[in-house]
């Protein structure tokens, strides 16, 4: 999933990503494109599960209805147990970034898995301590991958509703 381009979101609930990925699709946008990350938080005492039967993943826990609508709609998912953050969840293709990015991790030295996955898809290594706080403070990251005009596309998609969006590794007029 080597993309040049990448927009990114910071989004406060589960119902702000359900939002922005089924407005995004309304406005043509290639959803294999797509990814979100976040934590499945809250945990104590809830089985927390993830599995993979044929071409569905199921999630048990917290949020398990946000993941399943997620993952019907985006191409590939992830639960992982990230040091520092504990239990994430990833839909859409940064889950190939991630694996990745356990080999990365180390060659980066201070990046952990998470930040080794979003360095590779074109986030400056400034931007990942950002990225990787949102996430321990219960946020959910969309990543946008794409061509200049396709996450240009994106970004006046979710500005329009009132998002703020980074653009990264892209020259994309204001």
């Amino acid at each position: 999933m080597s993309q040049d381009n990448a927009g990114t979101a910071i989004l406060d609930t589960p119902a702000d990503a359900e939002k922005a990925v089924k407005q995004l699709q309304r406005a043509g946008f290639n959803l294999k494109k797509l990814s979100i990350i976040a934590k499945d938080y809250h945990t104590e005492g809830r089985v927390v599960g993830f599995y993979n039967a044929g071409d569905r993943a199921e999630l048990w826990g917290q949020q398990s209805a946000f993941w399943g609508g997620m993952w019907c709609l985006l191409f590939g998912s992830a639960f992982l147990l990230v040091p520092g953050m504990g239990l994430v969840v990833v839909a859409g293709p940064m889950v190939t970034s991630i694996i990745g990015g356990l080999e990365r991790a180390v060659a980066l030295g201070s990046l952990g898995v998470l930040g080794a996955a979003l360095y590779s898809v074109g986030i400056p290594r400034d931007y990942v301590p950002r990225f990787e706080t949102a996430i321990k403070g219960d946020k959910y990251i969309l990543v946008v991958h794409g061509t200049v005009s396709e996450v240009a596309q994106a970004r006046e998609v979710l500005t329009g509703m009132g998002y703020e969006v980074q653009v990264h590794c892209a020259y994309i007029p204001a």
